[in-house]
């Protein structure tokens, strides 16, 4: 169920293109090609630490980010710190950088600048080369949050999530936008900003995004320039507006990332797991407040009812694929399977959603299927964490096998329609469950 996700931590690669727009004019930079330039910082994962050194081998999401009013795209070093070496690619555009913005064009910018990163992935005269895993992501703080809901609004670069830190409200409206956005959003405000005021820019923005999961997280005591690196514009600013954090910074970067990187990960790595250890934070850290529309949740486990030489699991909307010891049998996507044709084996259906998650379940046929017509059983749940329910389709007490992976016995067990058992000695790893005397066979998961 896990995706591009990576166990080391990459040192920092760093590399600056500028990308160009021929539909407009101005920019920052030089080299882009015609009209607008776009100066852009790349921060990626890479085999050594430097400029312009070789990106590690793999595949990563990219995140274009929009900075701050008068901020510096160094003053997120917190941020390329944290991310690059986990696996993600940092893009900064470095336009709109004075004191008169023109927020409609940054958005322009972070827009056209996912869609040429997208395409330098399918360059092969490109450094990035087939280095992208087709995630990618558009998010801001401040000034580049309200942009990078400009951005989300149209989507014409296909941005996969929007992440808002500390949103400022723009002109045009960002708020008044927000309601086009289709694709997942969070927010993360701090209730002690005095230089966007959450009432008036971050919660109207949260409010006004509909039919799509979005999360509100609200860092009691925050500040504004907090979710950054100091920097003397932004923190002076917040000075001068009269806040009253009660946090430090370090604090905020972690509040905020304890928080971010599992809800990054999941969708941008393809992380499945990821998901429930970002509710749970969501849920459960004191140190925020938070706010969700969103009812998804992993697919579950389904339970196989056999009949014959019928295997069936109830209906469904996700996609439905069978397979047979380890194999993916083409053509089999309905909720049941006459496995008559097949011979024995273990059968697996899995139930997978948009985002590639799946629950699965696993059934062991013998050949011919005699012993299945008189005596058959399910396991629950499965991954387990220790204890697990088996239920039969008979009052007849039978005996079951509990071997490990390598095939030696570890227990056996007496059952009769519902009997639970516990696994909580063993070792996490995988285990078969057997009936003895019989090929009838199923694997069990120990977490």
């Amino acid at each position: 169920m896990s995706g591009y996700s990576f166990s080391q931590n990459f040192p920092v690669g760093r590399r600056t293109i500028t990308f160009n727009d021929p539909s407009r004019t101005g920019g920052f930079g030089s080299g882009g090609g015609a009209g607008r330039q776009i100066q852009s910082e790349i921060y990626y994962p890479a085999t050594v630490a430097g400029t312009d050194v070789t990106i590690a081998t793999g595949q990563f999401p990219y995140i274009v980010f929009g900075h701050g009013f008068v901020m510096s795209w160094d003053a997120y070093q917190n941020i390329i710190d944290h991310y690059v070496p986990l696996g993600y690619v940092l893009v900064f555009p470095r336009t709109e950088g004075g004191i008169s913005p023109v927020h409609q064009d940054f958005a322009l910018d972070l827009s056209i600048v996912g869609t040429k990163m997208a395409a330098l992935g399918n360059d092969a005269s490109s450094f990035f080369y087939q280095a992208w895993n087709g995630k990618k992501a558009v998010m801001g703080h401040s000034m580049g949050g309200g942009s990078s809901f400009l951005a989300a609004a149209q989507n014409t670069a296909n941005f996969d999530i929007l992440v808002g830190l500390a949103p400022a409200e723009t002109n045009p409206s960002a708020i008044n936008v927000s309601s086009e956005i289709q694709i997942p959003t969070i927010i993360f405000s701090g209730t002690a900003d005095a230089v966007t005021a959450p009432a008036t820019n971050h919660k109207p923005m949260y409010d006004s995004v509909s039919n799509v999961c979005k999360h509100f997280i609200s860092i009691t005591g925050g500040g504004h320039c907090y979710f950054a690196n100091s920097s003397t514009t932004c923190d002076f600013g917040e000075s001068a507006s009269g806040g009253s954090i009660t946090i430090t910074r370090a604090v905020q970067h972690d509040i905020t990332f304890d928080a971010l990187d599992p809800y990054l990960k999941f969708y941008l790595m393809k992380d499945c797991p990821s998901w429930p250890i970002f509710i749970t934070q969501r849920d459960t850290d004191t140190r925020i407040q938070q706010e969700a529309s969103c009812t998804y949740s992993l697919p579950t486990n389904p339970t196989i009812t056999q009949n014959g030489s019928v295997l069936s699991i109830p209906s469904t909307s996700l996609s439905i694929s069978w397979f047979l010891n380890g194999n993916e049998l083409q053509g089999e996507t309905g909720p049941t399977i006459d496995v008559q044709g097949y011979g024995g084996g273990m059968f697996e259906v899995r139930l997978t959603d948009s985002f590639g998650c799946y629950g699965s379940a696993d059934q062991g046929v013998t050949v011919g299927l005699e012993e299945k017509t008189s005596f058959y059983f399910s396991i629950y749940p499965n991954p387990t964490n220790g204890i697990i329910t088996v239920q039969t389709n008979t009052s007849n007490k039978q005996i079951l096998e509990l071997s490990d992976i390598e095939g030696r016995i570890i227990n056996q067990f007496e059952v009769q329609l519902k009997s639970e058992l516990s696994l909580e000695n063993l070792d996490s790893g995988t285990y078969f469950i057997r009936l003895k005397d019989s090929n009838q066979v199923q694997r069990i998961i120990k977490q």
